[in-house]
């Protein structure tokens, strides 16, 4: 049996628990070294003589150590190991020629990983990070596949590569200097002026890098990647950070701009991944721990087997349970008791004026908040707080609103002590503990350090957060940002049962449609020029406020017969040429 042995020492406390792990494990016992205290008071397993008893990962207190046994079938050494007792990848995802190869799985399994090895930022070491092998070594171990080309010709330089990582926000800190400076750096294929255009950067020419934000890096670096004259795209995550419209707007310049070239695509946001995909990859394994590469399938096939968690090739059930979207997810009047009901509003900045109609919230309900960036979202949910006060002479009725921003900042203390303070008695109740840590995930990390949180765990804690304070109304901006598929629908699923179970109102920005199509009972869909002015109408019921968003996008959605998924029309078939002449561009 392969066994692989992982110790997450951002999590590891050996002080604290007097090296629980190293006095407990029956090897060490009988005089044998199978566990070691390193240097950096950190443990060392020794994989070969671990025999897998699982007493250490179950009494570690910090849940640092992960056992994991790997598939009988999986026999080859890994491409990548980085150090002793860290995660190892044991495949990579083929390019293709002319295609667009979508890859899908959660976090920490090792799909940046796996485009940094085909861009050739790293290199595989197959186990053996102490002396790793050289160029030579690696295109034989290879030589009987298409990957063996691949890399023969990346590190003889006859094939480049375009690069868009997934950390954008450490741009800044690679490029110095204006926006422009960067654009005409790159600009190896004359597009800077369509770029620029489509992707709505001509405003910020003159803006220095370190001033940008979220959303207009992440522009920025996906004009970069597409101006350069390569060979291979691979584009991470290229829909964080950006609104529905720019999604869309993304993955046509994807597709348009890259057809001569193959690339590779990783995306969380499953309707952004079913339209610029050929085929999909998909990752599966134990985040943290292990990492495999399935077979290319077609895109309809290859997200459906991922919400499957079963692929029928490799005879691998990766997942206990189905991802589906339920009939409850499809749009339904709500009519429910009024909880709140706010006047037309008014707020003017420098450069900016938003413009809300009168509108009602109810008990129970989930109001979605949809609509392009820079048009007033955030201000309407924090005038709703109180944290911004209209313009107009009307009052809002005081009343308290549980608010998570969408700029999440961590705090000191582990998740446990944050959570304990803002839930009080709460947190010791046992529907707390099943229908937010549990389903959440959190309660594998209560004692964590926040500050050694990914995105997608602080996200989540932040998400519990909110759900815990006492107030009347709970708003959440963008609650998926930087979570995987599989939590984006356990959060949507979180956030709805608490709606209903303490017959509260909901307010929920975000960008993803397919998480917005989950959870939504009535929408408010905002309009205008961003930048410069905002509006928003009162709110709709859910078909017509998807409709309308869908329309303003100019995309029609259909849902997927197998499991009610909302699916994208390819634009001119024969289904999305229908739904335009009804005017139904949201089809359930």
């Amino acid at each position: 049996m392969t066994r692989i042995a992982v110790v997450k020492k951002d999590k590891c406390n050996s002080a604290k628990c007097n090296w629980l792990c190293f006095n407990l494990c029956p090897i060490n016992r009988t005089g044998k070294d199978c566990i070691t205290k390193q240097d950096d008071k950190k443990p060392r397993i020794d994989e070969k003589l671990c025999t897998g008893c699982g007493i250490c990962p179950n009494r570690c207190p910090y849940e640092a150590i992960s056992i994991i046994n790997l598939p009988e079938k999986l026999k080859q050494e890994p491409i990548i190991r980085f150090n002793y007792n860290t995660f190892e990848l044991f495949s990579l995802p083929v390019p293709k020629h002319n295609k667009v190869i979508g890859i899908l799985g959660r976090n920490g399994i090792g799909k940046s990983t796996a485009l940094s090895l085909l861009s050739g930022l790293i290199k595989p070491n197959f186990g053996d990070f102490k002396s790793p092998p050289k160029d030579e070594e690696i295109i034989h171990k290879f030589s009987n596949s298409e990957l063996g080309l691949y890399l023969k010709g990346l590190y003889d330089g006859k094939i480049k590569c375009s690069y868009k990582p997934q950390r954008i926000e450490l741009l800044p800190q690679f490029y110095k200097g204006k926006v422009k400076d960067l654009v005409k750096k790159v600009d190896e294929k004359n597009l800077s002026e369509l770029l620029l255009n489509q992707l709505e950067l001509n405003h910020l020419l003159n803006r220095d890098i370190s001033e940008l934000s979220g959303g207009e890096l992440q522009r920025l670096a996906i004009l970069a990647c597409l101006a350069r004259n390569a060979h291979f795209y691979f584009i991470d995550e290229p829909a964080s950070f950006l609104d529905v419209t720019q999604r869309i707007k993304v993955a046509k310049l994807i597709k348009e701009l890259t057809k001569d070239s193959s690339v590779i695509v990783v995306e969380h946001d499953l309707a952004t991944l079913d339209y610029i995909s050929d085929e999909i990859q998909i990752v599966y394994g134990v985040p943290a721990v292990y990492g495999i590469f399935s077979q290319s399938k077609s895109t309809r096939r290859g997200i459906n087997e991922y919400l499957d968690g079963y692929l029928p090739d490799d005879n691998i059930r990766f997942r206990d349970y189905k991802i589906k979207f339920s009939d409850a997810a499809i749009s339904k009047d709500v009519q429910k008791e009024v909880d709140y009901e706010y006047p037309a509003l008014d707020k003017e900045f420098k450069d900016f004026v938003l413009k809300v109609s009168p509108g009602k919230l109810h008990k129970g309900e989930v109001l979605a908040v949809m609509g392009a960036n820079g048009l007033g979202k955030t201000t309407f949910i924090k005038m709703l707080a109180g944290l911004e006060k209209p313009s107009s002479s009307n009052k809002l009725e005081p009343i308290k609103v549980a608010y998570k921003p969408q700029y999440l900042h961590a705090v000191d203390g582990t998740v446990e002590e944050f959570l304990r303070k803002v839930a009080g008695s709460e947190y010791e109740s046992g529907w707390y503990k099943q229908n937010i840590l549990e389903k959440l995930g959190i309660h594998y990390i209560l004692r964590n350090e926040i500050k050694n949180l990914s995105g997608g765990e602080l996200q989540k804690v932040y998400v519990a957060a909110t759900l815990s304070t006492d107030a009347r109304i709970f708003a959440l901006d963008e609650p998926s940002a930087f979570v995987d598929v599989e939590d984006r629908l356990k959060v949507a699923e979180v956030i709805k049962e608490f709606t209903i179970k303490k017959e509260v109102a909901t307010i929920v920005v975000d960008h993803d449609v397919q998480f917005i199509d989950y959870l939504a009972d009535s929408m408010l869909v905002f309009e205008g020029n961003p930048g410069k002015e905002g509006f928003v109408l009162s709110p709709l019921n859910k078909r017509e406020g998807m409709n309308k968003v869908l329309k303003l996008l100019d995309i029609t959605y259909r849902r997927d017969k197998e499991n009610n998924r909302p699916r994208i029309n390819k634009p001119g078939s024969q289904l999305d040429e229908q739904q335009r002449e009804k005017g139904e561009y949201y089809y359930s």
